[in-house]
């Protein structure tokens, strides 16, 4: 079996992968950006299997990615929400989300514009108008075309939706 972990790597990329390599875990980030909180919803969004879930957002959480707070409208539950370390994370994941699209044949269900001024950005994540490159609260997350899935936090994506706001399931 394969180790979980780079020792002996003196390498920032395998630092990296540490926190955010394993499977799911850039899938709960980049749900975590669109606004997803709860767990339920990830689960529901990604259909990753409950433990595996619990086990991610523990590990983001132990890494201080994600911070988990009590959610004031159900007893017992929690919410999740990304640290300014996680929020770090937003160049990195769009660098992904472009690198996928150029390599989908379908190309992306979702486009990404700056807040003030509605503009796509461009591939490095920069508003062409305004010259600036976008803390991720100041995106916008635009459906371009309907996704086949249908659950809660999919259908609340079809509404443009800024980043890191609670997306409402």
């Amino acid at each position: 079996m394969l180790g979980k972990r780079y020792e002996g790597q003196d390498c920032t990329i395998a630092r990296s992968l540490d926190a955010i390599g394993e499977r799911w875990t850039l899938l709960i980030v980049r749900d975590a950006f669109y606004g997803v909180q709860r767990f339920n919803d990830f689960q529901a969004h990604l259909d990753i299997p409950r433990a595996v879930l619990s086990e991610r957002l523990s590990g983001l959480v132990e890494h201080g990615l994600l911070v988990r707070r009590p959610d004031p409208d159900h007893a017992g539950r929690h919410r999740y929400e990304l640290t300014v370390d996680g929020r770090a994370l937003w160049p990195a994941l769009h660098a992904l989300l472009v690198w996928g699209r150029r390599r989908s044949p379908t190309g992306d269900i979702r486009a990404f514009q700056h807040a003030p001024c509605g503009t796509t950005l461009d591939d490095l994540g920069a508003c062409p108008s305004c010259g600036t490159t976008p803390e991720p609260e100041d995106v916008v997350v635009v459906a371009l075309r309907p996704s086949q899935r249908d659950d809660p936090v999919t259908r609340a994506l079809r509404t443009p939706h800024r980043l890191l706001e609670p997306l409402a399931t």
